[in-house]
């Protein structure tokens, strides 16, 4: 499968599916797709590269299949899992009826097997984007889970052998950059930073997803964004945060946004009460009532 033709398809297929991908991303995007090779992108939360993945799953029809990282994560969580239960109901159908090297082979097969997300997407048939977010909060040892994958894109199970892709997925993995990743797993991707978009761009994905926003509004929404992002915060405003200020001045009908309206609707893009604060103090503004 071609997932786009050129760096300009890309950038044209991803606009169709809601996301304005810059130059940069747009021809990352491609490279992954025409060179088989999984696609890590950095950044600080709420850039947009989760959406990229999901944008580039809307674009070609493909399926999503998404690894939710955290720590703790592990091979039974990310890659498979034997249904236990199911195993012990059917020892205990068969005790004394077969010998246990047949019950042992017979409660190994895919009858028992559990797909996780990296075996999931390595098994489909049809077009798939593998979304391995968050790789960085996972440890260190769970790394070693994706270089098979990431490698050969194949799995090995020790009862059933070697699963190998039909159909290479799309991969894409994200990090915060809250811990470097090993060099094994930079080694076999295209990498990508994504940082906050500079104002133009960010008033335009704005308006292309709140179209109804008047372009004055959406050019103060980015200003004071802007300004709050270079605050000290434990959260800075992320994109999808300023789409839904922009969502949310349309619904309380707000033309201008000035001080009044800012403090009034400042929860919506700062979630920790310290951040409030000093979003408050630094610009000025009176608190709402």
């Amino acid at each position: 499968m071609t997932w786009f033709s050129s760096p300009a398809d890309a950038e044209t297929r991803l606009e169709a599916a809601g996301y304005l991908a810059d130059a940069a991303t747009a021809t990352t995007a491609y490279l992954a797709g025409v060179l088989g090779k999984p696609l890590l992108i950095e950044g600080p939360a709420g850039v947009g590269k989760t959406e990229l993945a999901k944008a580039v799953a809307r674009s070609t029809d493909a399926e999503l299949v998404r690894l939710q990282c955290y720590e703790g994560l592990d091979e039974a969580r990310a890659l498979y899992e034997w249904n236990y239960k199911k195993q012990l109901l059917r020892i205990q159908a068969s005790a004394g009826d077969t010998a246990w090297e047949e019950t042992h082979d017979g409660i190994f097969t895919e009858e028992f097997l559990l797909s996780r997300p990296l075996l999931t997407a390595i098994r489909r048939e049809e077009p798939t984007v593998l979304l391995v977010d968050e790789v960085d909060k996972t440890d260190v040892e769970v790394e070693g889970l994706l270089l098979e994958v990431l490698s050969d894109f194949q799995v090995t199970i020790p009862e059933l052998g070697t699963v190998a892709a039909v159909r290479r997925p799309f991969v894409v993995l994200t990090s915060n950059a809250t811990r470097e990743l090993s060099e094994a797993v930079k080694r076999r991707c295209l990498f990508l930073h994504l940082d906050y978009p500079d104002a133009d761009r960010e008033r335009d994905i704005v308006l292309s997803q709140v179209p109804d926003l008047e372009r004055k509004v959406a050019d103060q929404l980015v200003a004071t964004v802007a300004r709050l992002r270079e605050l000290e915060l434990k959260k800075a405003p992320s994109i999808a945060e300023s789409i839904d200020w922009a969502r949310t001045l349309i619904a309380l009908e707000i033309g201008d946004l000035d001080e009044a309206a800012v403090a009034g609707t400042l929860g919506v893009v700062l979630k920790h009460a310290s951040d409030h604060d000093r979003a408050v103090r630094e610009l000025r503004l009176a608190r709402a009532r």
